[in-house]
């Protein structure tokens, strides 16, 4: 019996100069330290009929190979305020462009042109697998109470071979321990805040769940002759929040709900420089729908659209930012923002 565990698996992330050329990720300076990995192979085979004086089935031929896959990765800064986090650079592959403001922060942007791609190496303990052109959805973006927060992603890329190869070591030391999402690490969720210089200034603070996000990219394998790829062609933002109201307060927010009114919305989650992550969403309006009642008893309200127009760029604090405009249900046109 073969002795090969699943377990021993090992990922490369770099990102590409040029699309689809191989970027040749190494164990040393490109190891990303991932959950839930998981790819397979596409492969979408078409049938040859030929008729024959006997029964059975034609060949099946292989049409086209592409590869797809998920994975998760805790959101954690890099530990030294301006320095990129280690997944900045899935991100980057996710449709965001990264500016760095040295010592102090670093901002991701969504874009909607000169779009990054990434080669990544995946060991199954003994196999290396190349994937190439490779980008990504963030599908999750999970600040929830008593949780490890984390980004959820989905990816597709062109099949770059298979070669049987030694599991490298990874050199995983710029990879900080994430902090939980609670009392001592996350602050009060904010409506109707503004950022500013790293800061968020105003607005009414809630005790909440935490917040939940994704940002709906759509990334879809491009099947042409002497151009295959993978393109990332929209972004759909959708969300939702969960509050602990008085009486008061679900006035003025059901009126807010109702009226379709846009406001700004922030959470940090850390204390100390390096380790924040502030997501700030300055203009999100969430559609005219009443609220539900959860088990514990808390108001639960939602946000969503798709995103339709070029992004407005907006600053970040500490580690990073992004900001996507959006629509609301009925179609109005809304820019919120997020922003780690």
């Amino acid at each position: 019996m073969a002795d090969r565990r699943e377990r021993n698996t090992a990922v490369l992330f770099k990102l590409e100069p040029v699309y689809g050329t191989d970027a040749v990720p190494t164990a040393g300076s490109d190891a990303v330290l991932l959950r839930k990995f998981a790819a397979k192979q596409e492969i979408k085979y078409e049938n040859n009929p030929e008729v024959r004086p006997y029964f059975g089935a034609g060949l099946d031929t292989v049409a086209e190979t592409h590869v797809s896959g998920s994975f998760e990765v805790a959101l954690a800064g890099s530990g030294a305020a301006g320095t990129a986090p280690m997944w900045g650079r899935i991100l980057r592959a996710a449709g965001f462009a990264e500016a760095v403001t040295a010592a102090t922060r670093v901002d991701y942007t969504p874009v909607s042109s000169a779009l990054e791609s990434a080669s990544m190496y995946y060991y199954d303990d003994g196999v290396l697998k190349k994937v190439l052109g490779l980008r990504c959805n963030i599908t999750g973006f999970k600040l929830g109470y008593g949780g490890i927060p984390v980004m959820a992603v989905s990816f597709i890329g062109l099949d770059g071979g298979d070669t049987a190869v030694a599991t490298p070591a990874l050199t995983l030391t710029p990879w900080q321990t994430p902090l939980p999402v609670n009392q001592s690490n996350s602050g009060l969720l904010t409506l109707g805040c503004t950022y500013s210089a790293g800061a968020l200034a105003g607005g009414t603070t809630y005790p909440s769940s935490g917040l939940d996000l994704a940002l709906g990219g759509k990334v879809n394998f491009m099947g042409l002759l002497g151009g295959e790829a993978v393109d990332f062609t929209d972004r759909a933002v959708s969300g939702k929040i969960t509050l602990d109201l008085t009486a008061a307060q679900e006035i003025s927010n059901l009126a807010a709900v109702k009226a379709g009114t846009a406001q700004g919305i922030g959470l940090l989650h850390g204390t100390a420089a390096g380790h924040k992550v502030l997501t700030h969403l300055p203009n999100a309006a969430r559609p005219p729908r009443a609220p539900a009642t959860t088990s514990g008893g808390l108001s639960h309200y939602s946000f969503s659209g798709p995103s339709r127009l070029p992004p407005r760029p907006l600053a970040g604090i500490e580690v990073r930012g992004f900001s996507p405009v959006q629509r609301n249900f009925n179609g109005a046109k809304r820019n919120p923002s997020l922003r780690y």
